[in-house]
């Protein structure tokens, strides 16, 4: 096992080093140039249809039998954002972030930045490729990478292979982490068995997630608001209390990633290199995975959830991961021997005494378990997608509790290097099949911008733009 564990290391090292950072940033640059921008110049437009999604207009419906007739199955905008970032507001935030500044500095923060400044872009393309070539299921819509891949670039293959490895890294390698993550906070905060604190985690897991998409959406759209805003809430109280403090913590961060004493160190390649890896583990653009979510939105062009997305890459990144930086920072402790969620743990208790702790148990489960359900449900997509058939979500299903109760009591060093090898090798596939298939996002991103100057709320349908709209299922 060990000498297992050393290979998928080394393999991870090269990996990282050489190829997905390389066509991450390269990829962000390219979409960045291909949109002039985007990311900079929709910022109204973003936060505009974040507001009114819950009223956007959609652009067909699904139905399913209900008592009394046929009963209408929607998920708005916002509902799909929630889930996405529900999975990227997770234990990345507090713990990922921790581990950046400890390996690579302070400077590592603002690598992060540019990342997802950058890779905004990247989450843009994506999203709406996974709006254009999603499909009509019984009870919501469903798509996603393996979904474009497939009948956007007719590589069923590619979309196969896909959906096998965000299966293995969100089904189950992920779910091992968040769900260790989750039972060691709790077992420690009330002096609890791990065992129990995992049966229980099991427990409620299954209690959302037989309730399929609509229950995991509805969830979502309640719990990752509340979690985030409680967070941003107790971060801007520590930095509004440490105030005078911030304009040495912001000078930190950038004379750490530029300064000439970490680059004669090499402090400064190990910057960027925690910057885009933890930057890519919190936010996900580029990935393959929030795309799985944009998808499942009604709304009337393509173009609205993937500044959506955009917008969810900011939030992530340039607001909550930023509120555990400065936290971390503010609290001088980046410095010794702590790493992860333990120095997070060390900087809010620091600032707020035996009440940070507490808070921050609350905060790990909320971020924790809101990760494992949106977790979930990326398996259970691309599971539906690979068989066709319900069976094996319902055994998905069960199997996710199993995952979840186990992931409590084992070490992570196994799933964290799992979880590495599988993220790099998806996301590689994933920025392959996107740049393949970003002429036709581009497309709908002008046609978005003229209908906006003509003073519409823009729509989309596959008669509009017969040269992109082939073996198209949602855009009648």
């Amino acid at each position: 096992m060990e000498y297992i564990l050393n290979l998928i290391s080394s393999a991870n090292d090269v990996l990282w080093t050489y190829i997905v950072v390389t066509m991450l940033v390269a990829c962000a640059l390219f979409f960045t140039w291909r949109l002039r921008g985007m990311q900079f110049r929709m910022w109204s437009e973003m936060w505009h249809l974040l507001v009114s999604s819950t009223s956007s207009r959609k652009p067909t419906e699904i139905t399913s039998a209900g008592e009394g007739g046929k009963q209408k199955k929607t998920i708005n905008s916002f509902q799909a954002f929630a889930v996405s970032l529900s999975s990227r507001v997770g234990t990345g935030n507090l713990a990922g972030v921790a581990s950046a500044i400890f390996v690579g500095g302070p400077g590592a923060v603002f690598w992060m930045w540019v990342m997802a400044l950058l890779g905004s872009a990247t989450a843009f393309i994506e999203a709406t490729l996974a709006q254009l070539y999603k499909r009509k299921g019984e009870d919501a819509f469903y798509g996603g990478p393996a979904y474009y891949m497939t009948f956007g670039l007719h590589r069923r293959w590619m979309g196969v292979l896909f959906a096998v490895l965000i299966t293995l890294t969100f089904g189950f390698a992920n779910q091992v982490v968040q769900s260790n993550t989750l039972c060691d906070a709790l077992a420690d905060a009330f002096v609890l068995n791990k065992a129990w604190v995992g049966a229980f985690l099991a427990v409620m897991t299954l209690l959302i997630v037989f309730g399929g998409i609509q229950r995991i959406s509805k969830f979502s759209a309640v719990v990752v608001p509340f979690m985030a805003v409680g967070y941003i809430i107790l971060s801007i109280y520590i930095i509004l209390t440490n105030i005078t403090v911030i304009p040495a913590v912001i000078a930190t961060i950038v004379k750490s990633a530029f300064g000439v004493q970490q680059a004669a160190g090499g402090m400064i390649g190990a910057a960027i290199m925690q910057g885009v890896k933890r930057g890519l583990f919190s936010n996900e653009a580029g990935e393959g995975s929030a795309p799985n979510a944009a998808a499942t939105a009604s709304i009337s062009h393509p173009v609205k959830q993937g500044l959506l997305q955009a917008l969810g890459v900011f939030t992530d990144t340039l607001v909550i991961c930023t509120c555990t930086a400065f936290i971390i920072l503010i609290s001088g402790l980046y410095d010794g021997q702590l790493d992860g969620i333990l120095l997070t743990s060390a900087a809010i208790t620091s600032e707020l005494g035996e009440a940070g702790h507490w808070f921050l148990s609350l905060a790990i489960f909320l971020f924790a378990y809101s990760t494992i359900i949106a977790n979930y449900f990326y398996g259970e997509n691309n599971i539906r997608f690979i068989t066709g058939k319900r069976w094996p979500i319902q055994v998905f299903r069960v199997i996710t509790g199993g995952v979840v109760l186990v992931g409590g009591l084992v070490t992570l060093q196994t799933a964290w290097s799992f979880v590495d090898l599988a993220m790099g090798l998806m996301t590689i596939v994933n920025l392959v099949a996107i740049v393949w298939l970003s002429p036709k996002a581009v497309k709908l991103f002008h046609n978005y911008i003229e209908q906006r100057k003509a003073g519409k709320d823009p729509e989309f349908n596959r008669s509009m733009m017969p040269d992109i709209a082939d073996d198209l299922d949602a855009w009648e």
